[in-house]
Parts: structure tokens; sequence; C-alpha cells
């Protein structure tokens, strides 16, 4: 990367990933410019993060944290800027099996421009309109109410695929539903720590709005991000409290569902026995009654088809 940060190529293979964007109209949109307002760096490499820490003074720490999927939600003042890391769900695809995990952002607020680092390369400002040209505070303030409501998105997903679950496991005889469900439990409790960090995040960022230079209307936005938080908050721990509690009730119904399946099995076996024993019987290598009668065979079976029938009858009576 040259001096103004231009993304260049290291050797014949590695690329220096960098996106600019500005709002030409109402929406930030890639642009080409040097001079944009707003940076992202997706996956920075090792020039990449020597340029960050070396030319725009970011702590080496603080750069770690936000590629850090473990690390919590947290402000911090330096002197030339204002760095903020915050959690955001991570895209989910089918070889995660039903596990949602969680990202976390670097934001770097400068006085006139907006840094920001990611590991993954997902869509940072979609969805995002404006009535005039955004302040960098403003789109970092927008960015995590978009990441809430990126949260409640994941539990509604995440309360239909339980319910489809549970249908399963109403006649499921295998763990593979209840395991499933296992994981998204673990799925609610990794979104449970990173919307609470995201909370104690806003927090202090209502506490220092004042020393970070907030106007009215983004004074508004954070007041309306603090109770979005809340809601998204409880909301996860409802679901996911439910979810434990009939974790005990579900692993019962699959092992209800298996002991059914064992009775019906005894049943079938016991029902082939007994003929089976009548017709051994007949079977034998001595002289035995009807064997002189055309009609033994029918006779023979007649009697083992009556056994099967008593087996039932006395099976219903007992109510076994």
């Amino acid at each position: 990367m040259d001096e103004r940060g231009n993304p260049t190529y290291l050797g014949c293979w590695c690329f220096i990933m960098v996106k600019r964007f500005n709002c030409p109209d109402r929406k930030l949109v890639e642009c080409d410019d040097d001079q944009s307002q707003f940076v992202a760096y997706i996956n920075p490499t090792e020039a990449e993060k020597r340029y960050l820490v070396e030319a725009l003074k970011l702590d080496e720490h603080t750069l770690a944290s936000a590629l850090d999927p473990d690390e919590l939600s947290r402000l911090e003042f330096e002197p030339e800027h204002v760095a903020i890391i915050f959690k955001r769900p991570r895209n989910y695809s089918a070889k995660d099996q039903f596990l949602f995990k969680v990202s976390s952002i670097g934001v770097f607020l400068f006085k006139d421009k907006l840094v920001l680092v990611t590991a993954e390369d997902v869509p940072l400002f979609n969805s995002m309109t404006f009535n005039r040209p955004p302040k960098p505070a403003f789109v970092m303030l927008r960015m995590i109410y978009r990441s809430i409501f990126h949260f409640l998105e994941h539990l509604k997903i995440i309360s239909q695929i339980s319910d489809e679950l549970q249908t399963k496991i109403n006649t499921a005889m295998e763990n593979r539903q209840l395991i499933n469900l296992f994981t998204l439990e673990k799925s609610l409790e990794y979104y449970l720590n990173s919307i609470n960090s995201n909370g104690a995040l806003i927090e202090k960022l209502r506490t220092n709005s004042t020393k970070i230079g907030f106007d009215t209307e983004e004074q508004e936005l954070l007041d309306d991000i603090y109770i979005e938080n809340n809601q998204c908050f409880k909301q996860a721990e409802i679901y996911s409290n439910i979810l434990a509690s009939l974790m005990d009730a579900r692993a019962s119904i699959v092992s209800n569902n298996l002991n059914v399946l064992l009775k019906t099995l005894n049943i079938i076996t016991i029902c082939i026995m007994v003929p089976t024993l009548v017709v051994s019987i007949f079977s034998m290598n001595v002289k035995i009654p009807l064997a002189e009668q055309p009609t033994a065979f029918w006779t023979i079976m007649l009697m083992a088809l009556l056994s099967v029938t008593l087996v039932i009858f006395v099976w219903r009576y007992r109510r076994w």
C-alpha cells in the first residue's frame, strides 16, 4: 500500500482488499475516491495492518481485537480517534449445521473519517439511506443499529427452525434433531453474550456522548439504539429460556418414541413365535396325530391362526 493508502499488489499473488464508499444519492456506495470518508479493510494483510498502525496510529491490540470473533464490545479513546468494537451476527451457511455465530467489527472514528476493520467480507451499509450526506459518527451509530436488527432477524429464524425441529421430534426415534436443538441453544448463548456486550458499549457511548462529539440527531439515534438493544436482549433471553426448559421434555419424547417402537416389535415377534411353535410341533419326525388325515395341513394352519388370535386377544384384554 502506498502512502495514501491505495491498494497495491504484494509480489504476484497477494492483493490488499480495501473498499471505499461515498454517498452520491442517499446511499453509501463503493467508489474509487482516495479521499473518501468511509474506508473498510476486509481481512487485512500484514502490510495493511502495518499501515493502519503506523500511518493511522491505530492501537495494535485494538486492531487485533477487531478481527477476533470472541472479543467483547468496547470503547477506547485514542489521541486522534475513538476506537469502537461491536458484535454482529455472522452470515449463516448450511455447513454451520444450525450453529449461528457472531463476529466483531472494529470502527475507528476520526474527526472527518471512518475506518472499518472486519475479518469477513459482509455488506456493511446495505439498506442504509440518508437524507443528507452523513457524518462518520452518524454512520457508525447506524451500523450498530443495523446489527441489532440483524440479531432480531436471526432470532426469528432460530425460532422457526426450533418449531420445525420440534415437529420432527414428536415422531423421531433418533438423536439428530435433538442434537440440532442443542446447537441452537448454544447459538442463543452466543447471541445473549454478544447482545449484552453491545449493551455495555451503548451505555459507554451514552455516557461519553459529549466527549465523542455527538450532535442532537446522533443523541436521539443513540437513545433509540439503547431501547432496541434492550428489547433484542430480552427477546433472545426468552427464546433461550424456552428452548432450555423444554430440552428435557423433548429428550423424553424421543426416548418414549423408541420405547413404543420396541413394544411394537415385541408384539410382532411374539405373534410370529406362537404359530411357529404350533407348526414346529407338527413337523417333528415322529408319529403324530392327523398324520393320515388329508386335511391335516389346513387344520394345522387353522390352529396356528387361532393361536395368533388368542395372543392378540390376551394382549388387548391385559392392556399390555
